[in-house]
């Protein structure tokens, strides 16, 4: 694989008509500050085709970008304060010195700002003012939070440190979540916010961060990816995302490998299986991370071929039945979203994201997208399950700034 594309996915988006979106974030921004920004940056949610958890053990990840975006409306200060608006928390303005931040302050949504702000503060000692408005549903596996650090990570990078790759900015924002924030993330959400290009899939090896964008019309093939937000919601910062990170470094710890990336096939986890509850589990987490990284390479070899892409529909569904059984992140309400697609004649559905809520992705002919969202929403009303939501996706552009 290579990087081609990398740079060019950061660029602005020229050519294309001021958006109403950059419009309302920067009159917000002017409401807030007094002033004008000095430009509008976005960077977009992302669902992952497949490849869940197998970031962080240096694994391959196919995720593709939505359209829906973060906004982020920045400018310089002089004042050594760094100021935080959201139009998504009416009300919760931030003000930080520069020079005070720290992981936990500020926290919340402001944390992940501050983060990337505190990662370049040499380049911006006077501080920055910083308006965020956006559509990526939070809480729902589509990457809400790697959508608001990246938006802000390419904003800095154009105003104040101009020689930054791309790479560094997936870093820039994968540190501000694990270390300001505390979310204990792999690179897979940043580098899919900044990498991605419309009309394809991101393939990334996480090692070496090579990439090939993918083609991925699934339109042309009569396909839809649907989305479905199950209205659980969750939190990486928090739960059991970190247990099964840990787990990981433990097996792998045993196994003597690098990364569990380094196992070549299931055959070699037998030395987990000693006999213990602990080592069961051990078994379990590692055999999905194997597995996973077995289905992604499957997906990538259809999707380069002459093949229905309908074909990858059962590897997507292999790879729920992963993350329920072996990894055991999904939930009642997941595995219903799933299962009742698959009765209703979807090719393929999975959860997505870190787990214990959020999202699933159903692969569907584009004539029974309707017939599959109206059979989950039916079979939630009769469980008792707060109502779905349910929207179509197109592989959209990465990160890019848009005034």
């Amino acid at each position: 694989m290579t990087d081609r594309g990398a740079e060019r996915a950061a660029e602005p988006d020229h050519g294309q008509p001021a958006s109403s979106a950059a419009d309302r974030a920067r009159q917000a921004f002017a409401e807030a500050f007094g002033g004008q920004p000095e430009g509008i940056w976005a960077a977009p949610g992302r669902v992952n085709v497949i490849g869940e958890h197998t970031d962080y053990n240096e694994g391959f990840v196919l995720p593709v970008a939505l359209p829906h975006t973060t906004r982020a409306a920045v400018a310089r200060r002089d004042d050594g304060l760094v100021a935080l608006v959201s139009a998504q928390h009416p009300g919760d303005r931030v003000e930080v010195p520069v020079t005070e931040l720290a992981p936990g302050r500020p926290d919340g949504w402001a944390g992940y700002p501050a983060g990337v702000v505190d990662a370049l503060r040499d380049r911006v000692p006077g501080g920055v003012s910083v308006l965020v408005d956006g559509d990526v549903p939070a809480g729902m596996g589509l990457s809400s939070s790697a959508a608001l650090s990246c938006s802000v990570a390419l904003a800095l990078r154009d105003l104040a440190a101009p020689e930054l790759a791309v790479a560094d900015l997936v870093d820039v924002a994968r540190r501000a979540e694990n270390d300001f924030v505390g979310a204990p993330t792999g690179i897979l959400d940043q580098s899919a916010s900044l990498l991605c290009t419309a009309g394809h899939a991101l393939f990334l090896d996480t090692r070496d961060r090579g990439s090939e964008q993918v083609p991925l019309d699934l339109r042309a093939a009569g396909l839809e990816l649907l989305v479905v937000d199950t209205g659980t919601t969750h939190d990486h910062a928090t739960g059991g995302y970190g247990d099964r990170r840990r787990e990981c470094e433990q097996a792998t710890e045993r196994l003597g490998v690098r990364a569990l990336r380094d196992v070549p096939d299931v055959a070699a986890l037998t030395p987990l299986d000693d006999g213990t509850p602990e080592g069961s589990v051990l078994l379990r987490r590692a055999r999905h991370i194997v597995t996973e990284n077995a289905r992604v390479l499957e997906v990538v070899r259809i999707l380069r071929g002459t093949a229905d892409p309908a074909a990858i529909g059962p590897v997507l569904t292999a790879g729920h039945a992963s993350l329920r059984d072996d990894f055991e992140i999904s939930t009642v309400e997941l595995d219903t979203a799933v299962a009742t697609a698959l009765e209703a004649g979807a090719a393929g559905a999975r959860m997505v994201g870190g787990g214990f809520g959020g999202s699933a992705v159903v692969l569907v002919d584009a004539g029974r997208t309707e017939t599959v969202a109206r059979a989950i929403t039916d079979r939630f009303a009769q469980q008792g399950f707060p109502a779905p939501r349910a929207f179509a996706v197109v592989p959209s552009a990465g990160a890019r700034r848009l005034a």
